[in-house]
């Protein structure tokens, strides 16, 4: 059996403090309510007498990752393309849940793109990070270069952000330029009722 250790969810904990107790080591007893790890033996009897199910064992090391078949990593890379598709159309729709349809598309596909053993952010923080790495001795720029023009970035960096309009009777916000001609599609106010905010 792994060596595991006990964690207190203090959100589920009900204080009734039983756990307080039962622990022959007095590790539950902490002036901050997280468990002392270092004075856990892993025992269980803080989760067993938790009446709120707010005490789990976690095990100290975790087993190596298996490694998967051709046929695994293929059926993740067509779930990857499938949040990825959910992503963009959710990028094109106005309103504050295709905005969040939208990241956890993206969350989804790059928990999935680490599960595949493939994992590189596509974040902007990621592309400065290579741009950095242009100026460092002995760093195989030809593979830097390579990576910079082959990731679909999908974060915008300061520079690169498109400019961003607020309406000021709804709060809809528009990126990229306002023509003249522009009706809110949330309210149809005119052009002259946005904001620039960015």
């Amino acid at each position: 059996m792994a060596e595991k250790y006990a964690v207190r969810n203090l959100r589920l904990c009900t204080k009734d403090c039983l756990c307080l107790y039962v622990c022959p080591t007095g590790a539950t007893d902490t002036e901050n309510s997280i468990i002392d790890v270092a004075k856990c033996t892993g025992c269980g009897a803080c989760a067993d007498a938790c009446p709120s199910g707010a005490i789990s064992l976690i095990p100290k090391t975790y087993p190596p990752q298996q490694p998967k078949t051709d046929d695994v990593v293929e059926a993740l890379r067509g779930l990857i393309q499938s949040k990825t598709q959910a992503e963009t159309m959710a990028a094109q729709l106005p309103g504050a849940l295709s905005g969040a349809v939208e990241k956890s598309s993206r969350l989804m596909a790059e928990d999935l793109c680490r599960e595949a053993g493939f994992m590189l952010p596509q974040s902007a923080n990621t592309k400065r990070f290579l741009e950095m790495l242009r100026d460092y001795p002995g760093i195989p720029l030809e593979i830097v270069e390579n990576l910079l023009q082959t990731i679909s970035f999908n974060e915008s960096t300061e520079a690169e952000k498109p400019e961003q309009w607020k309406c000021s009777v709804c709060g809809y916000i528009h990126e990229g330029p306002l023509p003249q001609d522009f009706k809110c599609p949330v309210c149809g106010q005119p052009a002259s009722a946005f904001v620039k905010i960015g």
